[in-house]
């Protein structure tokens, strides 16, 4: 019966674990370059019950006696780097992505140690000195991992290949950084990524669109429809814990009893 307990509680904290995730989802709907996460199940391996030391058997032979299946495990967290859709904005430095890649950032931590963050969110603007920002401050780099400086006294178009043009000549160019494998990779904040180790990075692809912004690639309907299963099976294993619970009530006032 304890068994039981056990197998309903790990379906909460599965159902839990899968709601956090959509709830994170939906909460990003409308946030510029977000990717979507999702969740794995697994069942636990089959546990083995032993007779050790079974006279009845021999002392010295271990003998099966049957399997033991405990409920369910939470499994990986996955990213869905699909693309999302564009808006149209008209700004020069609103920029997105149509392909594989990422957008490298300098970002500076709380100890002053700069590193590079990837991000497919390009809502970029100028600061007064004429560096290339995200709206947090972080450096948009170019291919050469230096922080992109321009006139802001002159207009400036950027073509296709990231290539920002200011009277009429190339005086930057945002760099477009792709990964082999995008599973060495690991989210940072809601729309970045850093690679970890074994991860191999190399140039993007990708078309460089001006004055266009990528949204994220979630479906508001289809998670909608997700947590409402989620609920469901949250309920579920809710009635089958306070069965359970009902049952030891009994089973300990009633059956219990010395007559």
């Amino acid at each position: 019966m304890l068994r039981g307990l056990y197998t309903a509680h790990t379906g909460l904290r599965n159902e839990q674990n899968r709601m956090d995730i959509l709830t994170n989802n939906l909460a990003n709907a409308s946030t510029v370059g977000f990717k979507k996460e999702g969740s794995t199940s697994q069942p636990f391996r089959e546990v083995l019950a032993v007779k050790i030391k079974d006279s009845s058997v021999g002392l010295g032979t271990v003998q099966p006696i049957g399997h033991s299946r405990l409920g369910v495990k939470i499994g990986e967290n996955y990213t869905d780097y699909t693309q999302g859709s564009f808006r149209i904005t008209d700004n020069t430095y609103d920029l997105a992505l149509a392909g594989s890649g990422f957008f490298a950032l300098e970002y500076t931590d709380s100890q002053g140690e700069t590193s590079t963050k990837y991000t497919r969110a390009g809502n970029f603007t100028l600061t007064q000195e004429g560096y290339l920002v995200n709206n947090d401050g972080m450096y948009v780099l170019d291919t050469q991992n230096r922080r992109i400086q321009l006139d802001t006294l002159k207009d400036a178009a950027i073509d296709s290949t990231g290539s920002i043009i200011q009277d009429g000549r190339q005086v930057a160019r945002i760099q477009v950084t792709d990964f082999e494998d995008y599973d060495y990779l690991e989210k940072f904040g809601d729309t970045f990524f850093q690679p970890v180790e074994g991860a191999t990075p190399m140039e993007g692809s990708a078309e460089v669109k001006s004055g266009v912004l990528e949204m994220s690639n979630m479906s508001v309907i289809s998670e909608m429809v997700n947590m409402i299963a989620v609920t469901r099976a949250y309920e579920s294993n809710q009635k089958i814990m306070q069965t359970y619970d009902e049952s030891l009530g009994i089973a300990v006032s009633q059956l219990g009893k010395v007559q």
